[in-house]
């Protein structure tokens, strides 16, 4: 896990506690529910930013009888917890509030306060939310974004930029809301940037939860790093066939991988067990993500 990833949550935990505090203190002076549904919003960041936290820490626990390959795995499970907090806090919350604001609707009450602190986390969530693209892109090199998404095995950075981008968003929906009731006089306008806001956190919630699901399940390593396996192994002058070229993320930065290779006729152990060392060396010192390197002898299929 980088240094770099730990300091984007801690960022964005300090910014979120800040600005929650101050959207609840300016719901309660303009009794807005579009600005309510905001510190909802940030409190479900802050508290996401934390099991974010606990994650990176419990996955770095070294291996043990019982989980022999290391818990870099609990990274992804808190991360998809943490999508089932945005849906099932932030975004239920928020819709929930919206609802009852159409249902009754209150005029707001000093909405030029809105607009102050509304101003000031929009400053706050485009700095955290800049930490976070930074180093989303230093991550996807040369790849497209929506690929560098599905492919990336760090999901701490990419939950980030999604909360600070839904945030963001949020705040332009609060921002709208509150303006349109204020020029208008129909205070539903304010009730719905709420729902707005719920929407826009269930649509993030879902898309966290289904890059996170396929990496808690077991997804493989890129496509490249693959294919270099493969490419290591039948360069070797001992290897008739590689057969199957099998990976694993245990974790963000560790790889398990599993080859199956028809040898060459002829050879003894010691040649065998020497060729197997050398095309290992060479797979970990090009990929050094590749953690654990298992290689089975098998006829090549016919």
């Amino acid at each position: 896990m980088s240094a770099e990833s730990r300091k984007v949550v801690i960022a964005a935990l300090v910014g979120n506690s800040l600005i929650a505090a101050t959207k609840f203190a300016a719901a309660a002076l303009t009794g807005s529910s579009a600005m309510f549904a905001e510190g909802i919003h940030s409190t479900v960041d802050t508290g996401n930013q934390g099991l974010l936290l606990l994650g990176m820490r419990r996955s770095r626990r070294p291996p043990d009888p019982e989980f022999p390959f290391g818990h870099g795995k609990e990274i992804y499970f808190w991360s998809f917890v943490v999508a089932m907090l945005i849906f099932g806090l932030g975004a239920v919350l928020s819709v929930y509030e919206g609802i009852q604001g159409l249902l009754h609707p209150e005029p707001l009450r000093n909405p030029y306060v809105n607009y102050v602190v509304l101003a000031i986390a929009f400053c706050f969530e485009a700095g955290a939310w800049f930490l976070a693209w930074r180093a989303f892109n230093r991550t996807r090199g040369a790849r497209g974004y929506f690929r560098a998404v599905r492919e990336a095995k760090d999901p701490t950075v990419f939950a980030v930029l999604f909360e600070d981008s839904a945030a963001m968003m949020g705040l332009v929906l609060a921002f709208a809301g509150v303006a349109l009731a204020q020029v208008t006089g129909e205070w539903r306008f304010d009730a719905a940037a709420s729902i707005g806001i719920g929407l826009v956190l269930a649509f993030t919630a879902a898309w966290l939860a289904r890059e996170s699901m396929g990496l808690l399940i077991g997804e493989s390593a890129r496509g490249e790093v693959v294919e270099g396996i493969r490419g290591i192994v039948a360069d070797s002058v001992h290897v008739a066939a590689v057969n199957e070229v099998l990976t694993l993320h245990m974790g963000p930065g560790y790889v398990l991988a599993t080859i199956s290779v028809s040898f060459r006729h002829g050879l003894g152990s010691a040649e065998l067990e020497r060729s197997v060392e050398e095309m290992t060396r060479a797979i970990r010192e090009r990929y050094p993500v590749v953690k654990r390197v298992f290689m089975e002898a098998e006829p090549r299929p016919v």
